[in-house]
């Protein structure tokens, strides 16, 4: 049997979330281990997820492509990164738990782009290379587990190639913040269709993108398996239908310490 719906892009973000909160790997290092959960707005909803708890979505950010631009939450107004130690959440800075990480522990971060062969880029507008600059040595290093949350509406051809051209320092002119970007190969990619494997076990393909009047960046999907599966992932997908969408949230520019060509003359 097969199902054909269509999810909003905060939709996605929802069914990524609950599919991020029930993967083995979270669920057995919220168990007994320490699980990062780094800002960005699909990770908002994985916080909610696995918090149990609701936050303000648009604060958990600090990078942020909205009203059209790519740009900065106020740095005052900004949520931080959350770190749990064995499912709890402590009252600290996600860069002193992170130097005791280990194999099994998971750090959770979103990420820009995904390309058919499932690499994944994080656009990067800090000089240092922001928390993924700061993370990846020590992920890498100690066998820890990255998670990356990731919906559909971000394919692009090519991570490598993207990355590649790229960079601060090789943007001429730029319309918000000039970026570079990190790709990576190495992460456990969670899609929507990795989502519904996880919580209804249906194979999903891709089938159609974008829409208007709120749909913009939606995704239509096909959903097979069996009755059972199928019946299953219907009532998934009803029950996060009209998810509202991340509210934009963005600093001033007239704010702002380094000024685009948005508003450069």
């Amino acid at each position: 049997m097969n199902f054909f719906f269509t999810l909003t892009s905060a939709e996605s973000k929802r069914l990524i979330a609950k599919g991020v909160a029930q993967l083995p790997e979270v669920m057995r290092a919220l168990q007994k281990g320490r699980v990062i959960i780094a800002t960005g707005t699909t990770n908002a909803f994985v916080a909610e997820e696995i918090l149990g708890s609701t936050i303000e979505k648009q604060r958990f950010t600090a990078g942020v492509i909205t009203h059209g631009v790519a740009c900065q939450t106020p740095p005052a107004e900004r949520l931080k990164h959350l770190s749990l130690i064995d499912g709890k959440l402590v009252d600290r800075v996600y860069t002193d738990v992170l130097p005791e990480f280990a194999a099994g522990d998971v750090f959770i971060k979103g990420a820009n782009a995904l390309d058919p062969e499932g690499n994944v880029g994080i656009l990067m507008t800090g000089l240092t290379g922001g928390t993924i600059g700061g993370a990846m040595g020590i992920l890498m290093a100690r066998g820890s587990t990255l998670v990356v949350p990731v919906g559909l509406e971000k394919l692009v051809p090519s991570v490598p190639v993207a990355a590649r051209a790229l960079g601060i320092g090789r943007i001429d002119y730029a319309l918000g913040d000039a970026p570079g970007m990190m790709p990576i190969s190495t992460a456990l990619v969670v899609t929507e269709i990795k989502a519904l494997e996880v919580l209804a076990g249906v194979r999903t393909l891709p089938v159609a993108s974008g829409g208007t009047g709120g749909s913009e960046g939606a995704v239509s999907l096909l959903a097979e398996g069996t009755e059972e599966q199928i019946k299953a992932t219907i009532s998934l997908i009803r029950s996060i239908k009209g998810e509202k969408p991340v509210p934009a949230f963005r600093r001033r520019c007239t704010d702002c310490d380094r000024p685009c060509d948005l508003i450069r003359k």
